[in-house]
């Protein structure tokens, strides 16, 4: 039986389905933010109460307990409106080159996220080239490829960046190089899987047109590998992010998205904690949005795509 957008494609028409993209999403986001209002008065219920107690308040309703709780000043879980008004007081409020503005400290961490996403990609692909056309890395790198992924970040960080001053490296390349042994893993992988997805018969055709391996690699292997390519580097960015983070953590830094973290835990600042985990995913989504957008571009520009 055919469908209606069966006969617009056989027609020539472009269907698309935004609608029923759009409600899912806007469906799932409505949930989080009432389980994050009535997690927030949950969590926030017991210092408030004991507030009502010392100042001697006993007939206090419940619309009220539940106002109280989300406009506290150091609350243990922030409501949602008090994230979003420390965003915004951070980010509008502010000039871009102060060190309260959240656009500053999120240019520290984009840049260094993105410094070590562009050197693990590159790592990536040349790790994956080289375990194609070579047996013997393919059975003695790889599997330490794999094992680097099994030591904690957060025990390797403080060492990378202890090792790395010691020898006077310091800045910006200590904390990239965290996100570039993060993000490295994901390319590599998924390259060496997309450079071995031709199929046997079309590797053969090369080799009866007498091909030699670079031009099997450039006009077989790597096309057939873009797909994967781009997945990759979807999961690199984000966790390229998280490096950054995490390169900032150890080192006491006073700029950037870790930094905020920092001075929110130390003072207890739970809103402004919140506001910098806020800003970093969605710094992350943008990022990943970017990737999927070359990734359509690209694979339009070689046909793939209508």
């Amino acid at each position: 039986m055919l469908t209606v957008s069966a006969i617009c494609h056989s027609a020539g028409f472009q269907v698309t389905d935004n609608g029923g993209r759009v409600w899912p999403v806007t469906v799932v986001v409505l949930a989080i933010i009432a389980v994050w209002y009535l997690s927030a008065v949950l969590l926030n219920s017991p210092f408030q109460k004991d507030s009502y107690k010392r100042q001697k308040q006993t007939d206090v309703s419940l619309v009220t307990l539940a106002r109280d709780t989300m406009s506290q000043e150091r609350p243990v879980l922030p409501a949602p409106h008090q994230v979003a008004q420390e965003i915004y007081k951070t980010t509008v409020q502010k000039k871009i080159t102060s060190k309260r503005s959240l656009i500053f400290h999120s240019w520290i961490t984009l840049s260094t996220a993105l410094l070590g996403f562009v050197m693990g990609t590159v790592l990536g692909i040349v790790l994956a080239v080289s375990i194609i056309h070579n047996r013997a890395l393919d059975k003695s790198l790889m599997p330490w490829i794999i094992a680097s992924q099994t030591i904690p970040i957060l025990a390797i960080a403080p060492m990378i960046i202890v090792v790395l001053n010691a020898i006077g490296i310091q800045g910006m390349l200590p904390k990239a190089l965290i996100s570039t042994y993060l993000s490295f893993f994901p390319v590599a992988v998924g390259m060496v899987k997309g450079l071995r997805s031709p199929e046997v018969s079309h590797i053969d055709l090369m080799r009866t047109y007498n091909a030699s391996s670079w031009q099997t690699l450039w006009k077989l292997r790597l096309p057939a590998s873009m797909p994967y390519l781009f997945t990759s580097m979807k999961i690199a960015i984000a966790i390229a992010m998280v490096g950054a983070i995490v390169g900032e953590l150890p080192t006491g830094a006073v700029a950037g998205l870790g930094a905020r973290l920092l001075a929110g835990s130390y003072y207890g600042q739970t809103v402004q904690i919140w506001s910098a985990l806020i800003m970093a995913s969605v710094l992350a989504a943008s990022l990943v949005g970017l990737v999927s957008l070359a990734n359509r571009l690209v694979l339009k520009r070689m046909g793939s795509l209508p």
